[in-house]
């Protein structure tokens, strides 16, 4: 049974940017998530979830594993249970992302921050 604690119309203001819950059903979340020009998320993992990243506007350099590389809009990414990855805006304008979360359990707690900018490790 999965358990998903984000309800629609949650958000939260953070120093790359903000994040809104679009939308949750059973074993799953979707979020919009707008990172500020040349902001960046911290690098991190989850445990209990997958997320597939839409590229709504402008362009997102992704860390995933060990790769980096940028996807325009119109691009997407999937990130697996476990791996390490992250997202910033190169551009001058807001990056918009659409995140799908799936998974077992989803909420704020399963993220394990390896690296962070802003000292939220």
């Amino acid at each position: 049974m999965s358990e998903v604690t984000y309800r629609p119309g949650d958000s939260d203001e953070r120093p790359w940017g903000r994040w809104r819950v679009l939308d949750v059903g059973p074993g799953f979340a979707v979020k919009r998530i707008t990172v500020a020009p040349g902001g960046i998320l911290s690098l991190q993992l989850h445990r209990h979830r997958a997320e597939h990243w839409f590229v709504a506007a402008g362009t997102a350099r992704v860390t995933l594993g060990e790769r980096e590389f940028e996807v325009p809009a119109g691009g997407h990414v999937d990130v697996p249970v476990g791996t390490a990855h992250r997202v910033a805006n190169p551009g001058r304008e807001p990056l918009e992302l659409i995140e799908v979360q799936h998974g077992e359990r989803l909420d704020e707690a399963d993220i394990v921050r390896l690296e962070d900018r802003y000292g939220r490790k």
